[in-house]
């Protein structure tokens, strides 16, 4: 195994690091309809979760590893801090998976050493080696990280790296993880690898970085330009603080500059062969999916997703796309996934167009799943007369990826207007099948409907964020509702789209609501089992 692969490996970790993000927890089923898109969109390592951290981690991880990890799908791998039970958890739970890895760290930072782990530079020399090998009893393909890198002693991060090959590990990942350096310092951390680490030849170089300075995807181009061959990032670039380096901005720039990058892997110039696996024709996709299951949205000017993305209002602009979309568009959005296709179904449309078209929009929907998306399409279908790609993808997430079907929603009326107080009424089917009606004043009509619920639901709960926003331009157009919800440090989102934003409020905060029911039920459980 050499760094001087011919292409680029994409390493997610949407379900590791990204879930890390303040209010992007998710539930198994949803950590598994992303990892089936993940394999969709074709990243060659899935870090599906961190085995150890819980029970619920574990299980993800291994339900992932049975469900994704097939003999032509993604590596699936399970972080592991570089301990015993960590490696051991780490191994069991993604034994399932064809193939499988486990990524194991350590802090080699003056800074890590002293303050969180206080132990020597020869003591963490020790803890690698031990580690690295434990991980290698359990499967071949070992990752090792030198956690905060970018802050570590060259001499010393040289050692470790040299000792972490020596016991096995075939990817040596880089982590800039505080997002600290600069595209010039990452470049020369790499080249001092390359040249100061005997065995280097035998492993990958990966990279992994934080995005403190805005500065995550150009460090890691520059590392690529020195012989990385790994990058690991996640979708929207989601993450802890400022997030991760973002799949689609490094997919794409590889893909749009490939000229430029194309010798730095042996190739000509001219060469149109791609540099990652990536079928980015489900990039678009896969960064809707994860921003609503997440509750995290995409800021509009955000670079290759983002809803300006490809949109032009200059009237020059507008001039030079209509003349040759090379003026102003370095890429077409059908790269992406988006299509020039807006009017696809109407009421009349039947079942086998209905699921047709999902097909040619990349969605595989058993016949229970499509059934509930086909009759809420006829529903919006009587409300809205021209349904496009959009609002069929706003149905299908809203119908098929939502929170546990413990509370429902079966009626919301609203009073309000000027010099008017807002009263809503709401009626909610609970978890037992009973219909339970009550009805609240607000500052405002959702203030009203969201007082309503939580006297019905009564679990105690904090609202942190509400967003709305169109799917499509027009009077007529689904509002995608967005929540998220806090008890006890812990956060909750919800999501719904409806033609009416008071109706699709309502739901996506009973979406959130039984994702913190369904959480206080599962620690009881676990009290009593205890």
């Amino acid at each position: 195994m050499s760094n001087q692969a011919d292409r680029i490996i994409i390493f997610d970790t949407t379900l590791r690091d990204g879930e890390q993000c303040p209010g992007a927890t998710l539930n198994i089923d949803e950590k598994l309809i992303i990892a089936k898109q993940l394999a969709r969109l074709g990243v060659d390592i899935i870090e599906a979760g961190f085995a150890v951290a819980s029970p619920g981690d574990f299980e993800a991880v291994h339900k992932i590893a049975q469900t994704v990890g097939t003999e032509n799908g993604p590596v699936i791998c399970s972080l592991a801090r570089a301990r015993h039970d960590d490696i051991k958890a780490a191994a069991e739970a993604i034994k399932p998976a064809a193939k499988g890895r486990i990524h194991t760290f350590i802090a080699t930072s003056d800074i890590h050493l002293q303050y969180k782990l206080k132990k020597t530079k020869p003591e963490v020399i020790s803890i690698t080696e031990e580690m690295v090998a434990y991980a290698k009893s359990f499967t071949d393909d070992v990752e090792f990280s030198p956690e905060d890198a970018g802050r570590s002693d060259p001499e010393f991060l040289y050692q470790v790296l040299e000792r972490a090959i020596t016991a096995g590990a075939t990817t040596v990942n880089i982590p800039d993880t505080v997002g600290y350096t600069t595209p010039s310092e990452f470049g020369a951390i790499i080249k001092g690898i390359t040249e100061n680490v005997p065995n280097i030849d035998k492993a990958i170089i990966s990279v992994h970085g934080h995005n403190d300075l805005g500065l995550a995807v150009a460090n890691f181009l520059e590392a690529v330009k020195i012989g990385a061959r790994q990058l690991e990032c996640t979708i929207n670039g989601i993450g802890e603080r400022a997030g991760n380096a973002a799949l689609e901005e490094l997919v794409m720039a590889l893909h749009v500059r490939r000229q430029y990058f194309n010798p730095f892997f042996g190739r000509p110039a001219d060469s149109q062969e791609s540099l990652t696996n990536i079928d980015t024709k489900q990039i678009y996709k896969t960064s809707r999916l994860v921003s609503n299951l997440t509750g995290m949205l995409v800021q509009p000017n955000k670079a290759i997703v983002g809803a300006n993305a490809f949109a032009h209002e200059s009237g020059i602009h507008q001039d030079g796309v209509l003349k040759n979309k090379l003026t102003y568009e370095i890429m077409d959005a059908q790269l992406i996934g988006l299509t020039d296709n807006q009017i696809v179904l109407g009421k009349h449309s039947g079942r086998n167009a209905f699921r047709t078209r999902l097909r040619e929009l990349s969605f595989e929907l058993s016949d229970k799943d499509l059934n509930k998306a086909f009759i809420r399409f006829k529903e919006v279908a009587d409300k809205k007369k021209e349904i496009s790609d959009w609002d069929l993808e706003a149905i299908v997430n809203d119908e098929i990826q939502q929170a546990p079907d413990l509370f429902r929603v079966e009626l919301v009326q609203v009073s309000c207007g000027s010099n008017t107080q807002p009263t809503a009424t709401v009626t909610l089917r609970t978890p037992n099948g009973e219909e339970l009606t009550d009805a609240a004043i607000g500052t405002g009509p959702i203030d009203a409907v969201y007082k309503a619920i939580n006297r019905v639901v009564n679990v105690p709960n904090e609202l942190i964020e509400f967003s709305v926003q169109s799917v499509t331009g027009g009077i007529d157009a689904l509002g995608e509702v967005t929540i998220r919800l806090s008890y006890e440090s812990c956060v909750f989102s919800g999501h719904a789209a409806n033609t009416d934003i008071i109706v699709a409020s309502a739901q996506a905060y009973v979406n959130a609501l039984n994702r913190l029911y369904a959480a206080l039920q599962q620690q009881v459980k676990e009290e009593v089992t205890a």
